[in-house]
């Protein structure tokens, strides 16, 4: 079985301009960030983004890089609303597809399931059905006749997730308390991107966590991304909680100001450096 290992960099190179990328995690917790910075790095634009979205969002949107969001909210968990999105969506810098949760996470499914869409429930007798009118519905051919919404399938041409630990074939591990979805977005896609805190032999998988922990399997997966800390400033549980002081000052900051602060330079090391640079001035 093939090496699956890469650097985000070379993960970025596959990625192309105007594509519908996928982004796991869910608003401040364990989002693949250290691919979204790399992704920043790039020149890849105009994409169609498909996240229950947090700073992934954020980010991308104060760049400039969506053209289409699809997401069910975009928060940073302990600050409700994510200020670098809402700033965008105030100057009308992104279409925005607003769908429930559950239709969202239908959608991953559908998309999964290789279908056209999924009936769900959820959405009716909401303003889900008024803001989305490219919504249908669906009657069922029994005898129950219930009409449900016909969610789309999300079809994404990559995604990008992060776990805690994952082996050099793509098995990818979760080792906090929810798994957020992030399976549905690797068989959503064509292309999968796995960071992790740790690349691991796989023996070492099972050996101190169940097997239900091995979430996302290697035929769904096309790189692995060793990245440590590659979801901060978003929580990593067990490994890491959120860095609050962090995100406070993500969302304090006008967004070019943070960009020249913390995500100029060389890659991670010169995020890592910008970083703790910061936490020196604040000792």
């Amino acid at each position: 079985m093939r090496d699956k290992t890469m650097t985000a960099d070379e993960m970025v190179s596959r990625l192309e301009s105007g594509m519908t990328l996928g982004i796991g995690g869910w608003g401040s917790r364990r989002k693949p960030m250290a691919l979204v910075r790399a992704l920043l790095r790039s020149a890849v634009t105009d994409l169609t983004v498909v996240s229950y979205g947090g700073p992934d969002v954020g980010m991308l949107a104060a760049a400039g890089r969506i053209r289409r969001l699809v997401t069910a909210f975009v928060t940073l968990d302990s600050i409700p609303l994510e200020p670098h999105y809402r700033a965008a969506r105030e100057h009308g810098a992104l279409e925005l597809t607003e769908v429930d949760e559950a239709m969202f996470m239908w959608g991953l499914r559908a998309a999964a399931h290789r279908m056209p869409f999924l009936p769900v429930r959820a959405g009716l007798g909401s303003d889900v059905m008024r803001v989305n009118p490219g919504l249908r519905t669906v009657t069922s051919p029994y005898e129950d006749g219930e009409t449900f919404v016909a969610m789309p399938a999300l079809r994404l041409d990559a995604a990008l997730v992060h776990v805690g630990r994952a082996d050099r074939r793509g098995n990818g591990q979760y080792l906090g308390p929810d798994p957020y979805f992030d399976d549905l977005f690797c068989e959503a896609a064509d292309a999968a991107y796995v960071s992790c805190e740790r690349i691991v032999d796989t023996a070492e998988l099972t050996k101190e966590a169940a097997p239900q922990t091995l979430l996302i399997k290697r035929h769904t997966v096309t790189g692995v991304i060793e990245a440590p800390r590659g979801a901060h400033f978003t929580s990593c549980a067990p490994d890491y909680g959120r860095d609050e002081a962090f995100q406070r000052e993500y969302a304090r900051l006008p967004w070019a100001e943070f960009a020249g602060r913390f995500l100029e330079g060389e890659g991670e090391q010169g995020y890592r450096a910008a970083v703790r640079a910061w936490r020196g001035e604040r000792s």
